[in-house]
């Protein structure tokens, strides 16, 4: 069982969560969203597709113009007030990896830290045991917040994701996050070139059997890209089929751009999987 603010999801129950970046350069959107009204449309416009969450992002996750956390605090804190006045049974997630900004939002209604940088900041899970909120634990391979990978190699990439996210958290368990809150992320693209991020994906199930529920950032990512060799615009294909692969493998949270497309993908692989049932039935019925 999956619980987060006031939600709670079976374990064969896909949950999407819809990306809005309050930042002028995303390598996806181009600032679409910085601003707070197209911001909120989004908002609304996610959830009517099927979003569950809703994660709330002030800094790309690339290399750029450097942005404190007093400045990202900005980006968010008054944005997710809002989506919270707003939208009050929407799970508000906001992707920091920072802890003076997860206090921030969490004073105003976030459910969810979403550790994208794999504890770089030691004290954010120590916020969200606080404030009784999720944490997602993420593989980031040690890499420094906004740095691209560099030649780097594991001698196993899917046993030193686990090392690090199971590690990461029991130590969010151990002081005090509800364990039913607790998600882990084995972190596409970060910290992991294209052939890392693609055996990560085979692999997903032996993440799946550790009994933590299992996030998957996959949204026209870089390795997306490469595999396919497409630029960032022409990637929802194959991201969709990461998507449909993630979630026959056992993943249960997914971070989209194109929420209804993703609505369907995690549909019918549940209704393959005998998770669900089909919508309507009238063929062979008359």
């Amino acid at each position: 069982m999956l619980r987060l603010g006031r939600r709670e999801f079976d374990t064969h129950e896909p949950v999407i969560m819809a990306i809005v970046n309050r930042t002028p350069d995303s390598f996806y959107d181009q600032g679409a969203t910085f601003r707070d009204e197209p911001a909120l449309a989004r908002v609304e416009q996610a959830v009517a597709e099927g979003a569950a969450i809703i994660d709330i992002g002030g800094v790309k996750a690339g290399p750029g113009e450097e942005v404190s956390a007093e400045e990202e605090a900005r980006r968010t804190v008054g944005f997710v007030a809002e989506v919270r006045r707003r939208f009050p049974d929407v799970i508000i997630s906001v992707d920091t990896w920072r802890h003076e900004v997860g206090e921030a939002v969490c004073e105003v209604g976030a459910d969810l830290l979403n550790d994208a940088w794999g504890g770089v900041d030691p004290r954010l899970a120590e916020v969200a045991a606080r404030y009784g909120v999720g944490l997602v634990c993420t593989h980031a391979g040690g890499a420094e917040p906004r740095t691209r990978p560099h030649r780097v190699t594991y001698d196993d990439v899917m046993a030193d994701i686990l090392r690090v996210t199971l590690g990461l958290a029991e130590r969010a368990v151990e002081l005090g996050v509800p364990r039913e809150s607790v998600l882990i992320d084995p972190g596409h693209d970060f910290g992991k070139n294209t052939r890392h991020s693609l055996e990560a994906t085979r692999r997903l199930g032996e993440m799946v059997s550790t009994g933590w529920p299992v996030l998957v950032s996959l949204s026209n990512k870089d390795f997306v890209g490469e595999t396919l060799d497409k630029p960032v615009k022409e990637r929802v294909v194959g991201t969709l089929a990461t998507t449909a692969v993630s979630a026959w493998l056992g993943a249960q949270v997914y971070r989209v751009h194109e929420v209804a497309e993703t609505r369907q993908v995690l549909d019918m692989v549940a209704s393959i999987a005998g998770h669900r049932p089909p919508a309507v039935g009238r063929r062979g019925l008359a």
